[in-house]
């Protein structure tokens, strides 16, 4: 990893605004570009294969802005947002509970995935020694971090009773906007969405929504061209309009049996579609 790096004069102007902002800084990385807006992402380590999906497609659509994805380096949703990021294109900050010297980072293994954070012109920073290794109470604290440099925060999943719940407090507290993937009323991992949304919350539904949070201009988006497709591709795509299993599809008899699972193979191939927890999705 590149060298540890002590910012005693705080990069992030906006972490000086919140309660007991810490004295200094560890990075490794790069700095974002002065005029980034900071999406905090964050959510259930028991992620459903919805959140997965969620956590892909809103950060996918997101390619081409301005935008650094903040999230604490671990395991289930950070994970996920910052593979997202890298995967998009963005710069995304890692806000580890732990000092960043590579024997201590929490949890080790994500170790390679902050060398690639690092490697790919993303930053990890923390308020704690380099040496510093995990306890219970450093990622609360490191919560005040991840919800201080926010613009706003996603909260792609959360129980009732969770860690994600104290960052979503946090961002209220610090009045940032704070951002839901409203979830199924019969899910445990979407009882503490769905109450942040009674309570106020944004409903996200897409990756515009998210801009709009942000007060950022959008920009045309390309529409998957049907004329470059099959036939045949072209009437799965549009019997797609909505998420369905094979067997739904299956159902509809758009095309016989054989010819839609061959289809639905070129199409995943091609990067249009994609199959998560059953459900086949549009890209």
């Amino acid at each position: 990893m590149h060298d540890i790096e002590t910012k005693d004069s705080l990069p992030f102007s906006q972490l000086k605004e919140i309660p007991q902002p810490p004295k200094k800084l560890y990075t490794q990385g790069t700095l974002p570009l002065s005029d980034t807006k900071f999406l905090t992402v964050v959510g259930s380590r028991k992620f459903s294969s919805y959140g997965k999906m969620a956590c892909e497609k809103l950060i996918g659509g997101l390619r081409g802005y301005n935008i650094s994805i903040v999230s604490g380096l671990a395991l289930g949703t950070d994970t996920i947002a910052h593979q997202s990021a890298l995967e998009a294109g963005l710069h995304t900050i890692a806000v580890p509970g732990s000092g960043l010297n590579e024997k201590v980072l929490y949890p080790a293994t994500n170790r390679q995935l902050a060398k690639k954070i690092i490697e790919r012109g993303g930053l990890l920073i923390s308020e704690f020694e380099p040496d510093f290794k995990a306890t219970i109470w450093s990622f609360p604290q490191r919560n005040r971090i991840m919800a201080g440099l926010a613009d706003a925060v996603l909260i792609i999943e959360a129980a009732e009773k969770s860690g994600t719940l104290i960052t979503a407090r946090m961002a209220t507290d610090y009045n940032k906007d704070v951002l839901v993937v409203p979830g199924s009323i019969f899910s445990e991992n979407s009882s503490g969405t769905n109450m942040l949304i009674r309570l106020g919350a944004t409903p996200i539904r897409n990756s515009d929504d998210i801009l709009d949070a942000l007060d950022m201009e959008k920009t045309e988006k390309e529409e998957t061209d049907l004329s470059e497709l099959s036939e045949e591709e072209q009437k799965i795509i549009i019997a797609l309009a909505e998420p369905l299993s094979k067997d739904e599809l299956l159902r509809q008899n758009i095309l016989p049996a054989e010819k839609t699972n061959a289809t639905l193979t070129l199409l995943e191939i091609k990067g249009i579609i994609k199959e998560v927890g059953g459900k086949i999705y549009r890209v």
